[in-house]
């Protein structure tokens, strides 16, 4: 497996259609970043690290989940990168953009509020 994120969003993705309380997913610095600002964004529940798996709670309401997309933008053959004016909210302001900028890995509206753009990684709705 070389694309670890776009693993980790197949893997939510896939417990999200089946329903799972819970999905696991390999540990690294980037997936442990991108959990960690889908969390803030009251997406998913919460997320804990052990023995090299990081286990997620994904996030329903009322027997609906809360992500119903997740979309890989930036892939391993063509980066995608935006700059801070070029960020547009997603889905009229219910999902997120996620985007690794030089001061690290944060949500759109945060990167374009701080005037920082970088590479565009993710879409999630």
């Amino acid at each position: 497996m070389n694309d670890l994120i776009a693993d980790m969003l197949a893997r939510i993705q896939n417990g999200i259609m089946r329903k799972k309380e819970q999905v696991d997913i390999p540990v690294t610095k980037v997936n442990r970043e991108i959990l960690k600002v889908i969390k803030q964004e009251g997406m998913i529940e919460d997320f804990q690290e052990k023995d090299n798996i990081l286990i997620v709670t994904l996030k329903y309401d009322n027997g609906e989940p809360v992500i119903t997309h997740l979309e890989k933008v930036s892939k391993l053959g063509q980066r995608i990168y935006v700059r801070y004016k070029d960020i547009v909210p997603i889905m009229n302001g219910r999902g997120i953009s996620i985007i690794s900028t030089s001061e690290g890995i944060m949500s759109g509206a945060m990167s374009k509020s701080k005037k920082l753009g970088g590479e565009l990684i993710c879409k999630i709705w």
